[in-house]
Formats: C-alpha cells, sequence, structure tokens
C-alpha cells in the first residue's frame, strides 16, 4: 500500500512538473491569438520565427551569453577554490577548523536581501559594479558555502590511507591532493557543478542590482525585461519561446549528467 502511495505520488509530481513544461513549449511556437483561443491545443502551424524575435529584438541573445560567462567563469574559480578549502577542513583538523566549517554552513542560511546594500556600496567604491568581473567575484563568494559544504562530507568519506600512501611515494600535500585524493572526488565535484551551475544561470536578486548595464544583464533579467516589454506589445508567443530559451540549456545540461547525478546522490543517502 505505502509503495503504491508512493509511486500514485511520483506519478503526480512528474505530472504537475510536465504539463507546465509541456504548456510553456506549445506556447512558444503559436501565435498569441492561438494562445488565448485554444491554449492546451498543439499549434497549427509552428511559430519559429518567435524564437528569432526573442532572442534579437527581445535582446535574450546578449543576456544569455552574459549568463554564460558569469556561470563558466565562477565555476572556472569556485571548483579549485571551494575543493581546495574543502580538502583542507576534511582531511587537515586544526584548531578553529570546527568553527569555520560551521561558518561555511552557517552562510547556507544567510539571506542575500541583507548583503544587497553594502554589497553595491563595494562593488561602486571598488569601480566594479556593472562589470562582469564584479559580478562573477559576487557569484564565487555567493556559491562558495554551499561548495565547500558539500564537498568537505566527499572528502570526509575518502581513506586516511590514500593520503598516506601517496606520500611514502614521494608525493608532497599538493600531489597528494591533485593527483589523488580530487580525481577520487570527481562525483562530488561534478555534482556540485552542476547545482551551482543551475543556481547562477536563475540568479535574480543580485544580477538585479549589482548588473544594471545593458552588456552585463544575464538572462533572468533579460526575461523580466521581454516580459514588461512583450506584455504591452501582446508579443505573447515570443514571450513563451524566451522562457523555453532560458530552460533548455538547464534542462539539456540535467539530461546528460542525469545518471551521475542519481549515483551520487543514491550514494552519499547510503553512506550517510
Amino acid at each position: 500500500m505505502n509503495r503504491f502511495l508512493g509511486k500514485v505520488l511520483l506519478i503526480a509530481f512528474g505530472i504537475s512538473i510536465l504539463v507546465p513544461f509541456l504548456w510553456v513549449l506549445m506556447s512558444s511556437l503559436k501565435t498569441g491569438n492561438e494562445i488565448f483561443a485554444s491554449p492546451w491545443t498543439p499549434p497549427k502551424s509552428p511559430q519559429f520565427g518567435n524564437f528569432a524575435r526573442a532572442w534579437s529584438q527581445g535582446n535574450i541573445g546578449a543576456t544569455f551569453f552574459n549568463s554564460i560567462v558569469a556561470t563558466v567563469g565562477t565555476l572556472a574559480f569556485l571548483l579549485p577554490i571551494g575543493s581546495m578549502a574543502a580538502y583542507v577542513l576534511a582531511k587537515y583538523p586544526f584548531k578553529g577548523s570546527k568553527l569555520i566549517l560551521n561558518s561555511f554552513m552557517g552562510g547556507l542560511m544567510f539571506p542575500n536581501f541583507l548583503v544587497i546594500i553594502p554589497l553595491y556600496v563595494l562593488l561602486k567604491d571598488l569601480g566594479l559594479l556593472n562589470t562582469k568581473l564584479g559580478l562573477i567575484l559576487v557569484y564565487i563568494a555567493y556559491s562558495l558555502a554551499f561548495t565547500v559544504f558539500v564537498l568537505s562530507g566527499f572528502f570526509e568519506q575518502l581513506p586516511n590511507e590514500l593520503i598516506e600512501a601517496s606520500f611514502l611515494d614521494g608525493c608532497t600535500h599538493a600531489e597528494a591532493f591533485w593527483k589523488v585524493m580530487l580525481p577520487l572526488a570527481k562525483p562530488g565535484i561534478l555534482v556540485v557543478a552542476i547545482f551551482n551551475a543551475i543556481g547562477l544561470w536563475n540568479e535574480y536578486p543580485l544580477a538585479l542590482v549589482l548588473a544594471q548595464s545593458d552588456n552585463v544583464r544575464t538572462l533572468p533579467i533579460g526575461i523580466a525585461t521581454l516580459t514588461n516589454n512583450q506584455q504591452y506589445a501582446g508579443d505573447w508567443g515570443a514571450l513563451f519561446a524566451g522562457i523555453v530559451i532560458v530552460m533548455l540549456p538547464v534542462m539539456i545540461v540535467y539530461l546528460i549528467f542525469r545518471e551521475q547525478i542519481q549515483k551520487t546522490m543514491l550514494a552519499g543517502a547510503l553512506k550517510g
């Protein structure tokens, strides 16, 4: 009975996610009149021009590129810094290391809205306001708590004997990390990278305040601007097309790495 109820709940949850996505996808291929006349029927003649208008006239193309730069740039610095910090805290405990780790955990519960104004003033004083570098630096700090918290758990599960064996082979502490421990933690790093990428791709409040110029605005800001513009222009097809453009990269990444994510999460649950 419990198993049957669980399956029913999973099916209902899956439908609640799939139906809105299919509706948005169908609406992105319709004209504005079709969307209101028959919202749940497939498009009679797919309007692929909606995507072209969203990409060019809605400025989604520029914000799409900015989001890629912000996400990839953040991950390029975040993963090495976060993995090194997590490794030291997990494998080389020292006085105050637990306090530092707990501070990272506390950062997960810290509301971003409390630091938006101080960050705005800080970046303005540093000359980094409305720059890609300033946004990337903020995103690194924004994502570091989650990265260290998760990766420290993965490093703690790796046996210390591997480090000792690498020392016997002549490795330094740095070589033991880069050549032995880091490759073994790749599943955890992959999961952290994917979750961070999804969060950064959809991040809105920090980008709204810290990236106000056109050459820095990210995709969530572009979608919000497109929504305001298209609701007055009545071009709802282009609006839904823009939403699809936002969703597709995240879905593609998940579909590619879904098995790895599931295996890693399951392994962590079993070990926990």
